[in-house]
C-alpha cells in the first residue's frame, strides 16, 4: 500500500479567501483497477477510514479522501460552515486531484453519514463523473426530527447568531464496540463541541433538497444502514432509495448495528458486502 498526504488549495464562493484542505490517498502496490472518492462524516476526519482504505486496496481500489472544511487538519472553524455548498466544493477539488493521479480510471463515490448527504448532493449536480455510489448511514433524516417551529427558530438564529452553539453528537451512538467509542472520544482531530446554528440549518436544508432531487439520480446506488442507528435514520435511507430513479439500486440494512457500520464488530462482513458490490460494477 502506498500512502500519500498533503493539502489542496481551493477557493469557494461561500467562504472568504483560499482554504487548505488536508488530503490523503491510499493506493495498492499494483496499478489500481478503479478509484474511490471517500467522503467522511460530521465532526470526524479522513484518518478514521484507513482500515476501510486498506480493505479496498487489497482488492485493487485506490482511495482518496479529504478532511472537510472545518474538520480534522483542514482550514475552517470546527462545528461551523457558512454554506453547505462549501463541502461540495471540497469534493469537487478532491475529484480534480484524483483525476490527475488516476487518469482514465473509473471513479466510485463513497460517503458516510453527513458524507453520505454530501455525496448524494454531489450526484444531484454531477453524477456523470462517477461509475456508481455507496452510501453508509447517510444523513437524510434523523430520529429526532425537530418540529416546524424549532426549525424556523433555528433558521432565524442561524442568521442572527450563526456561530451560536446548539447541540453535540452522542459518542455512544457511534458503535457497539467500546474500544471504538473510547478512541473516538480521545481523538484530538474529532470535534467534540456543539454544532453551530448555521451548520444545523444548512444540513437540514440540504437534507430536504437532496431528497427532492433524488429523482434525477440514475447511476447505480448501494445504501447501507445499521438498523439500530441512533444518529441518522434508516427510514431516511429507505425514502431516498424509493425516490432514486436508478434501476440499479440496493438498500441493505444490518440488524443490531449502530451508526458506524465500518467500525462495528461485524465490520469485515460489511466491508465484504461493499467490495463485492463495487467489483460487480467495474
Amino acid at each position: 500500500m502506498q500512502h500519500s498526504q498533503g493539502y489542496l488549495e481551493f477557493r469557494h464562493s461561500e467562504a472568504r479567501g483560499t482554504s487548505r484542505l488536508y488530503r490523503q490517498s491510499w493506493r495498492p502496490d499494483a496499478e489500481p483497477r478503479a478509484a474511490i472518492l471517500l467522503v467522511h462524516g460530521l465532526g470526524e476526519h479522513s484518518g478514521r477510514y484507513a482500515h476501510v482504505a486498506r480493505a479496498c486496496n487489497e482488492h485493487g481500489f485506490a482511495v482518496y479522501a479529504i478532511d472537510h472544511y472545518g474538520h480534522g487538519k483542514s482550514d475552517g472553524q470546527p462545528g461551523f460552515v457558512e454554506r453547505f455548498s462549501v463541502y461540495l466544493d471540497g469534493v469537487r477539488a478532491l475529484l480534480e486531484h484524483l483525476r490527475e493521479q488516476e487518469t482514465g480510471a473509473p471513479v466510485f463515490l463513497l460517503g458516510h453519514s453527513m458524507g453520505g448527504l454530501i455525496a448524494a448532493a454531489t450526484l444531484c449536480r454531477e453524477q456523470a463523473d462517477f461509475r456508481a455510489c455507496v452510501l453508509s448511514g447517510p444523513a437524510f433524516r434523523t430520529d429526532a426530527e425537530p418540529s416546524a417551529v424549532l426549525r424556523w427558530l433555528n433558521r432565524l438564529l442561524s442568521w442572527l447568531a450563526p456561530t451560536a452553539p446548539m447541540v453535540g453528537l452522542d459518542p455512544g451512538g457511534v458503535s457497539r464496540d467500546p474500544e471504538v467509542v473510547k478512541a473516538y472520544v480521545r481523538d484530538p482531530l474529532v470535534f467534540h463541541g456543539k454544532l453551530s446554528a448555521r451548520l444545523i440549518a444548512e444540513m437540514m436544508a440540504a437534507m430536504g433538497d437532496t431528497l427532492e432531487c433524488a429523482r434525477a439520480i440514475e447511476l447505480p446506488i448501494l445504501v447501507l444502514h445499521g438498523e439500530e442507528d441512533r444518529l441518522t435514520s434508516p427510514q431516511g435511507s429507505a425514502e431516498f432509495c424509493a425516490r432514486v430513479a436508478s434501476r440499479d439500486k440496493t438498500l441493505k440494512t444490518y440488524p443490531g448495528l449502530y451508526h458506524e457500520i465500518f467500525n462495528e464488530p461485524e465490520k469485515d462482513a460489511v466491508l465484504a458486502d461493499m467490495i463485492d458490490w463495487l467489483e460487480a460494477h467495474l
